[in-house]
């Protein structure tokens, strides 16, 4: 699916979907309906638009330096993907609105063919998930969220920034919304030459350059949203993305490679709120394509297309001001062509049911149970118990214990050849525990937690030359997250001050071994400071050592590093704001990926103006 074809669906959607006035008072529409039950129970990290703007590169830069998650890049700009407490790229979910996005080939997401800009959240939820949030949702899962205003007028604004390596960085958005209607659009550019140097570092004979590192993205937002009644609400969402990645090659002569990828995503929902009783009646459809080219002047040769039709339902319900249930029911239908998975279909359904007890405004409890039914998949019993006690007014607690799971994607079953029809899905059994302290403008929260993962879903090299899928060792995970922050205004003047530290120790159980791309030790943190119309800000990033093999073998070790990033910016007359940032001012090498330096210390500058 090229741009084009990509537009005519996304504006002949919009044209089918406008009907329907109504009468609203001043609210907010938020598209995933489940977010703020999970707050209830679970930590979320929120990400707002003005931390987005510090790390605008890309999602995997701004995960890097706001979020314990690792995240193992090729090289700026190029494949990339989260390790989320030690677990694999796999097993951490990306959730746009509330539906899984997880590429039904790989199944996970590549964090750079997924849009940064756009969203106005983005949330980081620790622990097992799949109860609510399906397949992959084993080590964490990442939020993508819009929301629509309503009773604000027009706002609208243009964020550009051009920066080292021939990067240039456009967004634009902009709103509209009375007591009836609500509208939100923007769009996205982003292009880089990316053509850093690292003398220091040496592949072969010759110092590392990032030859055809050349990407590009443009992405598309549109949303609108109607009041049929005070307690109905008939909206829309949908995401247009495009996307070109160059492959890094060592030599000039070398052979360039690239890989395009394109998706779509739209959804219409149907929300029924009312004191007791709310209800959300979700159809999305997505699609993903992407095209390997193995000479960038000539055909694809690999590529493949996937569509996907959901219909979600979410049922809330308090049968008592205490006793809150809550029903959730998906169907799927997904659908695949490519080159080496032939032509592929299966269904999915899923039923699960929630129940919340709220013994006093200080201490609750949920229980859930969820049942997947995937065709030719034997599924298993899912289930979730979680409490919350506010124990002290400067000390609360929290504990869950879950059963979590991931299917094989079409690429695990059909791929030719090696594809294994037998394979059993991956299941875990997580235990979390959270403890906030609030003190003297302090918060500090301490997480341990244990994870069991069996049915380890592996590729290996078989006696037949080609390398195939097989449910392989079982593995456990545990460990610290922690997370300290502080925020005072005196005067004219905010400081706020963030600090998180992650402890992972990830074993093979057959070997005993840490597994691989996951370090011992990480420590991210920031201070921003704001007097008056200035504002800046330092983050800091630590990670420890890194084993990129089984057997834990030094040699290629990724050794540990230190980066600074620095930025200053000023608001001018309330509507613009200048900005300058230095992105590793400690001109660190480092790597998040063997024999991948990324690059040094860079700049850039921005502008941003809102009307």
């Amino acid at each position: 699916m090229d741009i084009k074809r990509s537009l005519v669906l996304f504006l002949s959607s919009y044209g089918g979907f406008l009907f329907g006035q109504e009468k609203v008072v001043d609210t907010i529409y938020i598209f995933d309906s489940q977010m703020n039950k999970v707050k209830q129970f679970h930590p979320v990290k929120t990400i707002n638009i003005e931390d987005v703007e510090k790390n605008s590169s890309n999602l995997s830069e701004l995960l890097r330096f706001q979020s314990s998650i690792y995240i193992k890049e090729n090289g700026r700009g190029a494949v990339s993907s989260p390790s989320f407490r030690g677990t694999s790229a796999q097993q951490t979910a990306f959730v746009w609105n509330g539906i899984n996005i997880n590429s039904n080939f790989l199944g996970q997401g590549d964090i750079n063919n997924i849009a940064l800009f756009g969203y106005d959240q983005i949330g980081i939820k620790a622990g097992g998930g799949s109860v609510t949030y399906g397949s992959g949702a084993i080590g964490g899962s990442i939020h993508l969220n819009n929301n629509l205003d309503f009773n604000k007028g027009f706002h609208g604004s243009l964020f550009s920034e051009i920066a080292s390596f021939g990067t240039y960085n456009n967004f634009l958005k902009g709103s509209y919304s009375n007591d009836k209607f609500s509208f939100k659009a923007s769009a996205n550019y982003a292009v880089s030459t990316n053509d850093y140097e690292v003398p220091e570092y040496v592949v072969g004979r010759t110092s590392f350059k990032n030859i055809n590192g050349r990407y590009y993205n443009t992405t598309f937002n549109i949303g609108t949203a109607y009041k049929i009644t005070d307690s109905q609400t008939i909206s829309w969402q949908s995401q247009i993305f495009d996307a070109s990645q160059h492959y890094v090659i060592y030599e000039e002569n070398g052979n360039r490679t690239k890989y395009k990828a394109n998706t779509l995503r739209s959804m219409i929902s149907w929300d029924i709120n009312k004191v007791n009783l709310s209800n959300s009646f979700k159809f999305a459809y997505t699609e993903d394509n992407y095209r390997y080219f193995s000479d960038i002047h000539s055909l694809k040769s690999n590529g493949a297309e996937g569509k996907n039709y959901i219909l979600k339902n979410d049922f809330n319900y308090f049968i008592t001001p205490k006793i809150n249930i809550n029903a959730i029911g998906e169907f799927q239908v997904n659908k695949a062509e490519g080159y080496e998975i032939g032509s592929v279909s299966r269904n999915i359904g899923s039923l699960a049911g929630m129940i919340k007890y709220f013994v006093s405004k200080d201490l609750r409890f949920e229980a859930g149970i969820k049942k997947d039914f995937v065709e030719d998949i034997s599924s298993p019993v899912l289930y979730s118990f979680s409490g919350k006690w506010n124990a002290l007014k400067w000390y609360h607690i929290g504990a869950s214990f879950s059963r979590n799971f991931r299917y094989p994607t079409f690429n695990d079953l059909y791929w030719k050849p090696g594809g294994n029809l037998n394979l059993q899905p991956e299941t875990s059994l997580n235990i979390d525990m959270d403890h906030e302290f609030n003190f003297g403008g302090f918060k500090i929260i301490l997480n341990p937690y244990y994870m069991d993962i069996k049915d380890f879903i592996s590729w290996l090299p078989t006696s037949y030359g080609y390398w195939a899928p097989f449910n392989t060792y079982k593995s456990e995970f545990y460990g610290l997250e922690s997370q300290v922050s502080w925020n005072k205004s005196f005067g004219r003047h905010r400081l706020k001050i963030n600090a998180g530290y992650t402890y992972s120790k990830s074993i093979n159980k057959e070997t005993q071994k840490q597994m691989m791309y996951v370090p011992l030790h990480k420590v991210n943190g920031s201070i921003d400071y704001k007097f008056d119309f200035l504002k800046i800000y330092a983050q800091g990033l630590f990670n420890g050592l890194t084993y990129t093999t089984a057997d834990e073998k030094r040699s290629v070790a990724l050794d540990p590093y230190f980066i600074l990033n620095t930025g200053i910016s000023a608001d001018i007359l309330k509507k613009y704001t200048l900005g300058f940032k230095v992105n590793n001012l400690t001109d660190t090498i480092y790597q998040t990926v063997y024999d991948y330096p990324m690059p040094k210390r860079n700049y850039s500058i921005y502008a941003t103006i809102n009307f």
